[in-house]
């Protein structure tokens, strides 16, 4: 009897308080449901408990959210639960743990809350809970920006600086691969370790894009193995880059890039230092 998962509306039913309370509380970070791979929300016995407290404290207390989640601490029903009944295929980096838990951790280590992350990055509350989740529905932008914000950079949260770096050989078409976070995008690691170098290959779908510009330090170089991609720099400087085009700018410029080609395009890309 301990396994049974209760679907959002009977969970809110036996906490006394609507389905969309539920969902409210959540973008709050009070409560983080389970997930189904198919993005379903479940609660077990524990989670319910943890829904007739955050109840009783808002009803009968008159807590505000931040205070429920400090008296929750208190009472040890604050740790994370159920983070890794997200499925390890997908969003999970080669020890097993996805990029959105990394990055929930991260932000509670901080001391912030889902409310001052969003507002900070320009990132909606429901798409960052949910990217924690999930470790899906940021762009590519958005996520550079939340790293940032939370003093870490994209290729930490991927793995790639594992090691010590210094030499690295990685045989043709063995690329370790980023966690899938943002559709049509897929990095792969041309050089492992903490190197002053960030060495990938990117595989952008048709359409695939930033979703955005960003900025960061450092220098960038591209090289177009196939296909066309489509630069702008600081929001009014055009690039087309065709296969066997090169390109070089300084990260610091606001920058935003899309496959323009009917299929796929393939890059090889250089970030130095290891900001990216």
């Amino acid at each position: 009897m301990d396994d049974i998962r209760f679907k959002i509306a009977e969970a809110a039913r036996m906490a006394g308080v609507s389905p969309s309370t539920l969902r409210l509380w959540e973008t709050q970070d009070l409560i983080q449901p389970i997930r189904t791979p198919s993005g379903q929300r479940l609660y077990d016995r524990a989670l319910v408990e943890r829904l007739k407290t955050i109840a009783w404290l808002r009803s009968e207390k008159g807590l505000n959210p931040a205070a429920i989640r400090e008296s929750l601490r208190e009472e040890g029903m604050g740790e994370e639960v159920n983070t890794f009944d997200l499925p390890e295929e997908e969003g999970s980096d080669p020890a097993g743990i996805p990029v959105g838990l990394k990055i929930r951790r991260l932000r509670r280590d901080s001391g912030r809350t889902l409310e001052a992350v969003a507002q900070a990055t320009g990132v909606s509350v429901s798409q960052l809970s949910t990217f924690e989740r999930t470790s899906q529905g940021l762009s590519f932008t958005a996520l550079h920006g939340v790293a940032a914000f939370l003093g870490t950079t994209l290729a930490s949260l991927s793995g790639q600086e594992q090691g010590r770096g210094g030499e690295s050989l990685i045989r043709d078409g063995k690329w370790p691969t980023w966690p899938t976070t943002t559709s049509g995008v897929t990095v792969q690691v041309l050089a492992e370790g903490r190197n002053q170098m960030e060495c990938n290959r990117f595989q952008l779908a048709p359409g695939a894009s930033s979703e955005g510009a960003y900025q960061h330090e450092g220098e960038e170089f591209i090289h177009v193995l196939s296909g066309s991609l489509g630069i702008i720099l600081e929001g009014d400087r055009f690039f087309e880059l065709h296969a066997g085009d090169s390109f070089y700018f300084e990260s610091r410029r606001p920058h935003s890039w899309h496959n323009s080609f009917d299929g796929e395009t393939v890059l090889l890309w250089i970030n130095t230092p290891a900001t990216f």
